[in-house]
């Protein structure tokens, strides 16, 4: 009896549920809400300030935003190798930011499971200073880096030449095939072997036991966008997705990356 009196409730709960929520609004002083014609709006790309002045301002914070420090560490890694900053103030250019997350990302456990210092981690050696090989890869073992002093200068300055491309290629010039750029990374330029980006061979691509030459032999990278999209993200190398794009600079557009990129195409 108890069993059937509470299905007759549940049934009256769903009877009164269906004659009141078609008017549910009526009821309960609503009015119905109008047709409006949707206006697309796009927000002014433009931040009016060289690429330089938007990488500096925002790695150092400022008074009115002290926490704006998304690109901190790739500042950290410029005044590591001594890069000359004036080059993200000469105009005509694309230029590759990193977002922290790009150096380094961590997982909820807070574990560093992605970004540069994760994907081409430092190689372990033995009492000697030689790499001590894993028999069954035939590669060095690593462990990731902690900080840009991992890498050699020389490498790092390198990395952040390869990361500014001659002329602007924004959202609006590019399309889904990929777009060769050149960089400002010389030619048949290599990598040393403190890390994994040394052991990164371009012509496979991947790790190789003998080692590679870390770079683009050409100096080149691409873009190209992922789909057809309002808001496709801007793929660099054919690898990795940006994070935002089409920063208009007053001299060139800035787009940045919170993943790992890989020195060539």
């Amino acid at each position: 009896m108890k069993i059937f009196k509470g299905i007759m409730n549940s049934v009256l709960a769903l009877g009164v549920a269906a004659i009141f929520l078609p008017g549910c609004k009526k009821l309960l002083g609503l009015s119905r809400q109008e047709n409006y014609d949707y206006k697309k709006e796009t927000l002014d790309p433009n931040i009016k300030m060289t690429a330089k002045e938007f990488l500096l301002k925002r790695a150092d914070g400022t008074t009115e935003a002290p926490n704006d420090t998304v690109f901190r560490w790739m500042k950290k890694g410029l005044d590591y190798c001594g890069f000359d900053l004036s080059e993200y103030e000469k105009t005509g250019r694309t230029f590759i930011f990193l977002h922290n997350d790009a150096v380094r990302g961590f997982n909820t456990s807070g574990v560093m499971d992605k970004g540069l210092f994760f994907t081409f981690p430092i190689v372990n050696l033995d009492g000697s200073g030689n790499p001590i090989i894993n028999p069954t890869t035939g590669l060095p073992q690593t462990h990731p880096a902690t900080k840009w002093e991992d890498y050699s200068k020389e490498t790092v300055k390198k990395f952040f030449l390869y990361l500014i491309g001659e002329g602007i290629h924004n959202y609006y010039d590019l399309n889904a095939e990929d777009q060769s750029i050149q960089s400002l990374l010389p030619p048949n330029s290599t990598a040393t072997k403190e890390s994994m980006l040394g052991y990164w061979d371009p012509s496979l691509p991947g790790f190789n036991g003998a080692g590679g030459s870390g770079f683009d032999p050409q100096g080149k990278f691409t873009l190209r966008i992922q789909n057809n999209a309002d808001i496709a993200p801007i793929v660099f190398n054919n690898r990795t997705n940006s994070r935002s794009i089409g920063f208009v600079a007053t001299n060139g557009v800035v787009h940045v990356y919170g993943a790992a990129l890989y020195p060539s195409k």
